[in-house]
């Protein structure tokens, strides 16, 4: 079991950069690298709901939970 984050698929839909979205929700375009590669180990409330409202998205667009190994 394991959470997938799919950052990288939401940024291409919207055409938009991670430094783009790391201005757009003020953080630092390293913290949205890290979340967008899945190396993140946890992430604010604060900061989905950032990335949902700027992305125009539901958590669940950016956050997938997927059984084994990403199958």
């Amino acid at each position: 079991m394991v959470i997938r984050v799919n950052l990288d698929v939401m940024l291409a839909k919207r055409k938009m950069s991670v430094n783009e979205l790391a201005e757009a929700i003020g953080i630092t375009p390293v913290n949205v690298s890290v979340l967008k590669n899945g190396r993140a180990r946890a992430i604010r409330f604060s900061t989905l709901d950032a990335i949902c409202e700027t992305l125009h998205c539901q958590p669940g667009d950016v956050l997938e939970w997927v059984d084994g190994e990403g199958k």
